[in-house]
């Protein structure tokens, strides 16, 4: 009886600590990027012949937020996860979401203190990566198969790549440049296709996943409006015309 409860305040205290752990790495990874940046710009400062304002380029202009899955299926054709922070914690739809071991998916919904996330393993999951090596990009998708594969389309048979090759996040939309997603781990071609074959082995492994980050681009509102055309710009548009 002992040794039962001693086993379960054991796997209390455990949880608790992953938590912790889990809070620190992402306080740790928030003043890793924002040194970084700040680094980045005093590097342009002294190889400039004069003192000069270098401002953090926009794309870089994010941080993250801690949370933990509460939820997860890995076995369904439409898989999705849940985790424990929502618009109360500025938890927003399209915010990137990533864990220890690379790319997870996008947010699709928020409540007060939860959020939706699709996964890559979602057949609405496109996520744009590129060959660490070369940058030649191409979308990733799942084919409902198995939790620990993808698919990379759209890669013309000219491009030049090999086993094992490290795939990226490409910096379009929800994520930052060069957040891994993937290894090749296996490709064909026909002679009478233009484009192959490519299974991605998934950086992250679904079935053990418990924390998260959810990536807060700053300027993702700003971006998504312009790139849609805001009702000023038709405006001006319309008068130009």
């Amino acid at each position: 009886m002992y040794e039962t409860s001693s086993k379960v305040v054991e796997f209390f205290k455990l949880s608790n600590a992953n938590k912790n752990l889990a809070e620190e790495n992402t306080f740790l990874l928030n003043r890793v990027t924002e040194l970084e940046n700040t680094l980045n710009t005093l590097t342009d400062t002294v190889n400039s012949n004069e003192w000069k304002t270098v401002r953090i380029p926009p794309e870089r202009q994010y941080d993250y937020i801690a949370a933990k899955v509460i939820r997860i299926t890995t076995h369904q054709l439409q898989n999705y996860i849940t985790i424990n922070k929502g618009s109360l914690d500025s938890i927003k739809p399209d915010m990137g979401v990533v864990g220890d071991q690379g790319v997870v998916g996008i947010v699709e919904a928020v409540s007060p203190h939860f959020a939706k996330v699709i996964p890559i393993l979602h057949p609405k999951s496109t996520i744009v990566t590129k060959f660490k090596k070369s940058n030649y990009f191409g979308p990733l998708v799942w084919d409902g198969q198995d939790y620990r594969y993808a698919k990379l389309n759209d890669i013309a048979r000219h491009v030049k790549f090999s086993l094992g090759d490290t795939l990226v996040s490409s910096g379009f939309k929800s994520f930052p440049e060069g957040i891994i997603v993937g290894t090749i781990n296996n490709f064909d071609i026909r002679e009478s296709d233009a484009y192959y074959n490519i299974q991605v082995r998934l950086a992250v492994d679904f079935r053990s996943l418990t924390h998260v980050k959810v990536i807060n681009y700053k300027n993702y509102q700003e971006q998504t409006e312009l790139e849609k055309g805001t009702p000023d710009e038709k405006t001006i548009s319309k008068k130009d015309k």
